[in-house]
């Protein structure tokens, strides 16, 4: 079995143990083969009841009892080959009636081109609404909802859910005084460009999506009757015998307390909107988006929901038939760490049912030729999953692929420093390596670049390369607060962006033996928590900061050294384009 299993975290608590399981598990993960050793301790300290201390005793707990799950030998009437779900078919249509729905639906595999949303409701009444720090003369009446195609929330409902779609009819409210619609994207708290409709007709040529235009024209308050020069007009048509043509003004699609039928259409292009069979509003898909993604819908806010139905939705998706989307070809498979020293070691963090993700990752930049010599390894790093028949086929993958790390916790999104200590661990312990490098599985790498930004730095000094942010403050309110307690300083150390950063094994190997003596300061946020250790390390040892924004985190932008947020067919376009051109160009995939 070729899975690594790093044995690097184990928890005591001074008082009690949180499970029985939690001292067991060490033992049953001694008995798996090619262990990584390390016995490092986490001691609960005094006064210490920060959530990430509670929540890694927790996962690590559950993650032994999940991987005991995986390791029982297979039913003698259970195939040995092929996933357990090859027949599970995900539902081609949802609905909920009778005023039942909840806010949320659940759209088991995702959506594709020709899936359509459709919702029956009535936008509730005006309301006062004091929002913050507002004056009483800034009193408004409100009356807004919105409807969402969200991704899943990240692993343990800590990530804040991708919008594929962000719909947001303003009946009243907005500060332009006029109703209008909304409609943006958002992917981990960071908002594209907003397209608005405010009652004007959008150009009908250039700037369409899928040829429909972008805002359909509506009567606006704010505008009373025709213009003189269009009353001139009309008149002199009118002598010269021609035919008034009337162009009839229909109102803003919604009303209060008013029933609406709004149909949200997905095109090769975008979404496109209408309501009681009017085509209202379109909206370009942004790139690195794969309708897959939209497994919920979400609808909230001023508006009273009767009914929903979601239609011509795909059968199947990666985490429900893996096998569709893992190509089980040799041409894939990892080679074996080599004897030899490498020049860097490639840590790729991803989720236990991201199967498509890293198939495209094997199929794309992982077939650059230093990572083929061996002069380069990279390896996933791979946390258990909630679902036993997903960690099934994620043991079967890493047994084929020989390429997956598999780190025996229950996944959770405040817990992805751990992966990170693992990637550390494996680059000390595992190999001899001049550069350590983590990136996440949507990201692309080019390989070749990133060697090229760490070799600028002499051999003999240490190193942190990536994206800098410098003078960062920590966010007392809002769902990413950090308290006092977690983080007292008013600002945090310089950090690199957590999609794709370079450190020197030096400070790797002083990461993992801080750890090992219960010393190193463990962060919810991964990229600051690697921050604060080079700063820790700084102290002793000076380490040489190099800043390049061509460490995208928001995308891809041509002429990059890593891009983010990319979608499994575009880490295979990049791949490609850059075989092809010899230039690192973006893929503008829709």
């Amino acid at each position: 079995m070729t899975t690594q299993f790093p044995s690097f975290v184990r928890f005591l608590e001074k008082r009690r143990p949180v499970s029985r399981h939690l001292h067991e598990t060490p033992k049953r993960l001694a008995e798996t083969p090619k262990r990584i050793v390390s016995k490092l301790v986490f001691l609960e300290r005094e006064n210490d009841n920060t959530s990430i201390y509670r929540d890694a005793m927790h996962a690590w707990a559950q993650g032994g009892e999940l991987w005991a799950q995986v390791m029982k030998p297979n039913p003698r009437n259970a195939p040995r080959n092929g996933p357990r779900n090859e027949t599970f078919r995900c539902p081609d249509a949802v609905s909920v009636k009778n005023g039942e729905f909840r806010g949320v639906m659940r759209l088991p595999c995702g959506m594709r081109i020709g899936s359509h949303v459709t919702v029956v409701g009535q936008p509730r009444r005006a309301h006062i609404e004091n929002g913050p720090g507002l004056s009483m003369s800034k009193v408004r009446t409100v009356s807004q909802f919105m409807v969402e195609v969200r991704r899943e929330n990240g692993v343990g409902g800590g990530e804040e859910g991708t919008r594929l779609l962000h719909f947001n009819p303003r009946v009243s409210g907005d500060w332009s005084g006029k109703p209008v619609i909304e409609m943006n994207n958002c992917f981990r708290g960071q908002w594209g460009s907003p397209v608005r409709c405010e009652g004007s007709r959008s150009p009908p040529v250039g700037d369409t999506v899928d040829g429909q235009v972008k805002c359909e024209k509506w009567k606006r308050d704010d505008v009373h009757g025709p213009s003189k020069e269009s009353k001139e007009t009309v008149w002199l048509g009118s002598m010269m015998g021609r035919r008034k043509i009337v162009e009839r003004e229909l109102a803003y699609p919604f009303s209060e307390a008013q029933l609406f039928v709004l149909t949200i259409y997905t095109g090769f292009e975008g979404f496109h909107a209408s309501v009681n069979g009017r085509h209202i509003s379109s909206f370009a898909y942004r790139n690195g988006f794969d309708l897959e993604d939209g497994l919920t819908l979400n609808v909230y806010g001023d508006v009273d929901v009767h009914s929903v139905f979601v239609g011509s939705l795909p059968t199947s998706h990666p985490r429900t038939a893996p096998r569709r989307y893992l190509e089980m070809s040799t041409e894939w498979k990892a080679r074996p760490v080599p004897n030899k020293p490498v020049v860097m070691f490639i840590g790729v963090i991803s989720a236990a049912d991201h199967f498509a993700e890293r198939m495209a990752v094997r199929k794309s930049w992982m077939q650059h030729d230093l990572i083929k010599s061996s002069q380069v390894v990279a390896r996933f790093f791979v946390a258990l999953h909630k679902g036993e028949t997903i960690n099934l086929e994620l043991k079967k993958e890493a047994e084929f692929f020989g390429d997956i790390v598999i780190v025996p916790y229950l996944d959770h999104y405040d817990l992805v420093v751990l992966k990170t200590l693992a990637i550390c661990e494996y680059g000390v312990n595992m190999l001899s390596t001049k550069y350590i490098m983590k990136c996440d599985d949507d990201t692309f790498v080019r390989v070749d670049a990133v060697i090229k930004e760490a070799s600028q730095v002499s051999d003999d000094k240490s190193v942190y390369v990536g994206k800098i942010n410098y003078y960062h403050k920590p966010l007392r309110k809002g769902k990413w607060a950090v308290t006092h307690q977690e983080w007292s300083s008013d600002v945090y150390p310089p950090y690199a962006d957590g999609p794709g950063y370079i450190i020197s094994s030096d400070i790797a190997r002083f990461i993992v033996s801080e750890f090992q003596k219960t010393r190193l300061k463990l962060f919810k946020m991964e990229d600051v928590s690697v921050g604060i250790w080079v700063e820790q390390f700084n102290k002793s040892t000076p380490v040489e900061y190099t800043h390049n924004k061509r460490f995208h985190q928001s995308g891809c932008f041509d002429g990059y050294i890593t891009a983010h947020y990319q979608s499994p067919k575009q880490l295979v376009c990049l791949w490609r384009k850059l075989q092809a051109e010899g230039k690192p160009k973006c893929c503008n995939l829709r």
